[in-house]
């Protein structure tokens, strides 16, 4: 599966930005999908996920400012951000959990 995700750039802190990730074949086929990102000098971490079934898990760190989204007939996984801070500047990955597979990520930049 290819993976390809777009929407990341320069916005200020409380601003607000919609990462999409496009795959090239059917999605929740097997398992579901999720965003990770990583900061400079940081480990990856999980940011989002959600199920085939639609149930959503989110970090701690973005609960109640990130929201994931889907639209199945577009395979297409979306992540709404909204109140961003300066600590989200990230580049941000989308993964395919059925193949164990990430997009080549799209960077993230908080700053004034």
């Amino acid at each position: 599966v290819q993976l390809q995700a777009s929407g990341g750039g320069l916005v200020q802190p409380g601003g607000s930005l919609r990462l999409s990730c496009s795959a090239s074949r059917s999605i929740f086929s097997v398992s579901g999908m999720g965003w990770d990102r990583q900061a400079p000098g940081k480990q990856r971490e999980l940011v989002a996920y959600m199920s085939i079934a639609g149930a959503t898990t989110y970090a701690d760190s973005v609960k109640g400012r990130f929201t994931i989204s889907r639209d199945t007939a577009k395979n297409t996984v979306y992540l709404q951000m909204n109140s961003l801070k300066p600590e989200d500047t990230a580049v941000y990955y989308c993964k395919d959990y059925s193949f164990n597979a990430w997009g080549q990520g799209t960077l993230v930049t908080v700053s004034s």
